[in-house]
């Protein structure tokens, strides 16, 4: 069901096995669904439904669906030190909390190794098909500003937080078609968002010449790093001319890799980057100071929309890629064309990420559930979601 790619294979040959994954969608989908109800079978929240039976009828005819809410006790009771089992077979090893830009309150949601192991798929086969679009994508940096959440832990001892960056999965990056980034790892995991997004800054300066792309996982992420440009410019300028970090970057971990990065004080570049902020004309400035830029990379559907005029006029109108499309709760898809119009994205569902079920929305209030396969253009659908990390049949995402 996981479709792995050879890392020795040749990009047609990655792309070919991405193409038999959505000739399959129905029998992937069907041995999806089986393997999460045997795996799950034994669980509080399952055993009660099943009964023994892990067919796809006996599932649609007794399992409810439901709502955040009708899972949130198991969920929290894994948070105060129930064990795993109550609502998922595999550990749960973490929580994260939904980001809140579908609207609504953020949740707590459990993760396992599966949704990390996801993740991971889902970034080597965007950065696969923005190889195939974009010519070169792969010869560069990207210069990514991310960052880890405000931490904490559940009274079981279990982290809540941005997990992927602080799992194995994140710190081994062996893909060659996961993108090198202009940033090293400790800028990532920084406490600090304010030294972490100066720092990522820095480090694009220093190594402008070797980024192929801008990235952040949402719009506003990136106008917010073109603000804080604009206010720290002189002070980054001074770093570089300098070759020292600012004093009030405390992080030992930061300083050192920046330093290492900064390679001793460049004049000439600080008086390059100086001379374009210098106009205070910020229409283009992604690409006057990054000039090798094919494309900018982050979320801008959803809320994220507003954000859209911004980016393009700082990029001087450069590509906007918006590539994933996911959740706390889920991996759902990519955008199989990333070089579209950002008003025009749409979203290829993934069928190996968790079994998708499709709740028919219309004006008489019809109660009609479709599988993956079965869905209509032009039809509206609210999503279901049964996953290996405990949310069964959990609706909450509305689709075209």
């Amino acid at each position: 069901m996981s479709l792995r790619f050879d890392l020795n294979e040749g990009l047609e040959g990655k792309l070919q096995s991405l193409e038999d994954l959505a000739w399959n969608v129905k029998q992937i989908q069907d041995e999806m669904l089986e393997d999460i109800l045997t795996v799950n079978a034994n669980t509080e929240y399952l055993h009660r439904f099943l009964h023994g039976k892990f067919d796809k009828e006996h599932f649609k005819k007794n399992i409810p669906i439901v709502t955040y809410k009708d899972v949130q006790p198991y969920i929290e009771g894994v948070a105060n030190g129930e064990p795993s089992d109550v609502i998922s077979a595999q550990p749960i090893t973490g929580f994260t909390r939904s980001s809140g830009t579908s609207g609504g309150k953020q949740k707590l949601l459990p993760l396992n190794m599966k949704f990390l192991e996801n993740i991971k798929f889902l970034r080597n086969i965007c950065a696969l098909v923005i190889c195939r679009h974009v010519d070169g994508a792969e010869q560069g940096k990207v210069m990514k500003f991310a960052f880890i959440k405000l931490e904490s832990t559940t009274p079981s001892g279990l982290l809540v937080g941005t997990y992927f960056y602080k799992s194995d999965h994140f710190r081994n990056q062996t893909s060659n078609f996961d993108f090198s980034c202009t940033s090293p790892t400790e800028i990532v995991l920084c406490r600090d968002n304010k030294h972490s997004m100066y720092c990522h800054l820095l480090c694009g300066l220093v190594q402008r010449e070797e980024v192929v792309s801008v990235s952040a996982a949402f719009a506003s992420t990136l106008v917010r790093a073109i603000n804080f440009l604009e206010e720290y410019w002189k002070e980054l300028c001074s770093n570089i001319r300098m070759g020292h970090v600012s004093e009030w970057i405390e992080d030992t971990s930061c300083r050192n890799c920046v330093s290492e990065i900064l390679g001793g004080p460049n004049p000439e570049l600080a008086n390059l980057i100086e001379k374009e902020c210098n106009q205070n004309l910020w229409e283009g400035i992604i690409r006057r100071l990054w000039p090798n830029t094919k494309f900018v990379e982050c979320i801008v559907t959803g809320q994220m929309t507003q954000y859209i005029p911004t980016l393009e006029f700082y990029s001087n109108e450069l590509p906007i890629v918006s590539m994933n499309y996911l959740a706390s709760e889920a991996v759902f898809g990519m955008n199989m064309n990333p070089l579209c119009k950002p008003q025009d994205v749409s979203y290829t569902f993934m069928p190996n990420m968790a079994y998708f079920e499709f709740l028919l929305v219309d004006q008489v209030n019809e109660v009609k559930i479709v599988d993956l396969v079965d869905v209509k253009l032009g039809s509206y659908y609210e999503t279901l979601v049964t996953s290996y990390a405990g949310e069964l049949h959990i609706h909450d995402h509305v689709v075209l």
